[in-house]
């Protein structure tokens, strides 16, 4: 009997090349989980996943399914794939889902994370996972400029490939939390663009350090001009946190 199973899993992506297969190289997340779980299950297994971080992004919760006829116990098929795959991916949940489940398809909306170190003493142990801007950040200007992101809006201007048709996302909420190294950018959405949430962290950095007003991020909406907004942050700093999924029959 086909089974549709539903896994939860973390990574650290410093060493891949993202998370999505690529024609022209084996070092991506999904090529990883695919190849172990296939041989395991001896069977060709084809992952379905949630979201597609870029190279270097990290994930705290991504959601994959898979079909299989494997009977296996899922606690033991959390177990075997934890020993077989590489140290920085980890199975942290696995469970049965609907066989409709798709958890491309079911996601409504997704939080990213971005993490900006601002202590001038370099983060030695933390260096993989922050960005290392090592500068103090106008935390209450930022979160004033954020206000302008919320909405449904044309981001455009705010993503790296300007090709795309349809452009039109919509963010529900951006929190920005500030402690004594770091300034965490939380970013809530129906989806993203590709390179959209460092774009959008990268202009709203830019606000924090006083290099740029508020109209500007104004203009690159009502443009579409990517050469208005903000430069692209780095990739160590972005986690994708968590996704929502819609409740289907």
């Amino acid at each position: 009997m086909k089974r549709n199973l539903k896994l939860t899993i973390a990574y650290d992506g410093t060493r891949y090349n993202g998370f999505q297969r690529l024609g022209d190289t084996k070092n991506t997340i999904q090529e990883k989980l695919e190849t172990c779980i296939s041989r395991f299950l001896n069977e060709d297994i084809k992952v379905i996943g949630a979201s597609r971080t870029d190279a270097g992004v990290h994930a705290f919760e991504q959601i994959i399914n898979f079909y299989t006829n494997s009977d296996i116990d899922l606690i033991e098929l959390r177990d075997k794939l934890n020993f077989y795959l590489p140290e920085d991916i980890v199975v942290t949940s696995v469970e049965e889902a609907p066989i409709n489940f798709h958890s491309r398809y079911w996601v409504v909306r997704k939080t990213y994370l971005y993490r900006i170190y601002t202590s001038p003493i370099p983060p030695l142990f933390e260096r993989n996972y922050v960005y290392n801007l090592g500068k103090k950040l106008d935390v209450d200007r930022m979160k004033a400029a954020s206000k302008l992101f919320i909405g449904e809006k044309n981001f455009q201007a705010f993503s790296k490939r300007t090709g795309k048709k349809d452009t039109v996302r919509t963010i529900y909420d951006i929190e920005i939390i500030e402690t004594d190294k770091e300034v965490n950018i939380y970013v809530t959405g129906n989806s993203f663009l590709y390179n959209m949430v460092r774009i959008i962290v990268g202009t709203l950095i830019e606000v924090g350090l006083h290099e740029r007003e508020f109209d500007t991020i104004i203009k690159a909406f009502e443009t579409g001009d990517r050469t208005l907004s903000g430069f692209t942050a780095p990739p160590e700093g972005l986690f994708l946190y968590k996704n929502y999924f819609t409740v289907k029959k």
